[in-house]
């Protein structure tokens, strides 16, 4: 997928865990093999150029392509895996691979686990008992300082879309064009890493009007940052550090 993943992973012993990460591993190597872009032979390119039906492909494209749909619907149209005719699921799929693969750590046993996909984090439970994560979510515009700290414990997931990556590459779907009045980044805080880095790149896309779409968003909460180093936050984030209450995260 073109970056770099994390586990940081607690458990009791035993094989089942050690093994549910190596499983967790090779479920990102074909989600990547499946899904990228950049491969000609994925699924994905085959799927979108008509060289394979979708009858044909991994169950799991259908499953992506349909949570992709709800996320389309759940976004009155910002989020879109379709843009021009295309078919461009980037948007949605890393952050389902990453919270399949923390997930599938999680059902083997592990008590604490989180797996971070180039920013993009699922956490659950705890890193020891009694202890909260703490996700630092890095200034756009001073890349060796942090703009916040998300901090949780259960189900916690963080997705951040923006600028300082891969410039301007999410566009307003209705326009084709970057956004207007756009932050540089747009971080949402939720339980599912699949919502996050979808609401992430519509709130995105959005641009001047993202912050009052989240604040609708159930069990969900935005921090932007502008070009001009201004933030913002919906009303719920800042509630007892970094919007767990909000969240109902324990």
């Amino acid at each position: 997928m073109g970056t770099v993943f994390s586990f940081d992973v607690t458990y009791g012993g035993g094989l089942a865990v050690p093994r549910a990460v190596e499983a967790a591993v090779a479920s990102l190597h074909t989600a990547d093999a499946v899904f990228s872009k950049y491969r000609p032979d994925s699924q994905l390119s085959r799927l979108a150029r008509g060289g394979l039906a979708l009858a044909e492909c991994d169950p799991v494209v259908a499953e992506v392509l349909r949570l992709c749909e709800r996320a389309r619907e759940r976004t009155g149209g910002w989020f879109s895996a379709g843009y021009a005719g295309g078919l461009d699921p980037t948007g949605l799929v890393k952050g389902w691979a990453v919270e399949r693969a923390a997930r599938m750590i999680a059902d083997a046993g592990a008590y604490g686990v989180c797996v971070n996909g180039g920013g993009d984090v699922q956490l659950l439970g705890e890193p020891e008992p009694g202890r909260r994560w703490r996700v630092g979510v890095t200034d756009p515009l001073r890349r060796d300082a942090l703009a916040t700290v998300v901090e949780g414990a259960g189900e916690l997931a963080v997705a951040t879309s923006g600028t300082a990556e891969r410039g301007h590459h999410v566009l307003d779907p209705h326009t084709g064009r970057p956004p207007l009045g756009a932050a540089v980044s747009v971080t949402v805080v939720t339980r599912s890493l699949t919502d996050a880095d979808a609401w992430a790149t519509a709130a995105f896309a959005m641009g001047a009007t993202a912050r009052r779409w989240l604040e609708a968003v159930p069990d969900a909460e935005g921090f932007a940052v502008g070009g001009d180093g201004e933030t913002w936050q919906t009303s719920g984030f800042a509630r007892t550090s970094a919007a767990r209450t909000a969240l109902g995260i324990r």
